[in-house]
């Protein structure tokens, strides 16, 4: 299927957990489980990353979580910044995650927060093309790849950020060449907005250049608007919920659908949560 092109805006508002069908989860062994009340297409559970070093990877170059994923299932990876990383909504709650509930995709997700095309983030664990080296796309071969980043890139030359942001897609193509690519870019915050604009500027900008197949989801553009924190900025659980509801809209105009439900006895979707 063709991909359109150009940026993808929306300036919907939703009842954010109502669209998504969610309700409260059960936790279970560090696992996070829908509540059997909760109507859902597929069973699935939330690994969620316990605190302490990086991800320990096995000869693979898969960490033991991602060794658990279905090989029927299609595969989402996403990372990013501290949206993904759950700032905010909570582990196991950010946008990311209930987007592959959402699917009942196969996931993983990295998020780091403070960290964009340039910027290093918290434990220097970022930018961008470090995370995408540290999950390992080529051994996870997904279907699907989403990069939330840019906010904390407010401030960058233009020509550095468009820069970044070409390397970025290239490695991942390199590593994942039958994923398609989606960029959520610049959220409104507390930043002004002409140097915000800036950034989202050069990340379209880079994109549309790398590659006109990549889908870009812009929310700075499109007026987002959902529940925040006191801070002004990361979303609230509701919030988190709202972008999901979003994210999910355009991958279904793109063709980009749920999975179908597993046959009875068939485990169910796995979320590998490393933010």
């Amino acid at each position: 299927m063709a991909v359109p092109r150009g940026r993808v805006t929306l300036a919907v508002v939703a009842t954010a957990a109502s669209l998504l069908g969610l309700g409260t989860a059960a936790v279970v062994r560090g696992a996070i489980r829908p509540s059997p009340a909760v109507p859902h297409p597929a069973a699935y559970q939330v690994v969620l990353r316990q605190p302490g070093p990086k991800p320990a990877y096995r000869r693979s170059g898969v960490p033991a979580c991602e060794q658990e994923l279905g090989p029927a299932r299609p595969r989402l990876v996403a990372v990013g910044a501290s949206f993904t990383a759950g700032v905010g909504s909570g582990p196991g709650r950010s946008w990311a995650v209930l987007l592959a509930r959402r699917l009942a995709w196969d996931a993983v997700v990295y998020g780091v927060p403070g960290a964009g095309y340039v910027r290093p983030g918290a434990r220097r664990e970022g930018p961008v093309l470090a995370e995408v080296d540290q999950v390992g796309l080529s051994a996870l071969k997904p279907s699907l790849v989403i990069v939330q980043a840019g906010h904390d890139d407010i401030g960058v030359p233009p020509e550095l950020e468009r820069q970044r942001v070409e390397q970025a897609i290239a490695a991942i193509r390199a590593a994942a060449p039958r994923a398609r690519i989606v960029l959520l870019t610049v959220f409104a915050g507390r930043s002004p907005a002409a140097a915000a604009d800036r950034t989202d500027r050069a990340i379209v900008t880079a994109a549309r250049a790398a590659d006109r197949a990549v889908i870009i989801i812009d929310p700075l553009a499109g007026g987002w608007r959902f529940p925040h924190e006191r801070d002004g900025l990361h979303p609230t659980a509701a919030g988190s919920v709202w972008i999901a509801a979003q994210v999910a809209a355009v991958l279904r105009e793109h063709g980009i659908r749920p999975a179908p439900a597993p046959a009875t006895g068939r485990p169910g979707a796995i979320v590998c949560d490393h933010a």
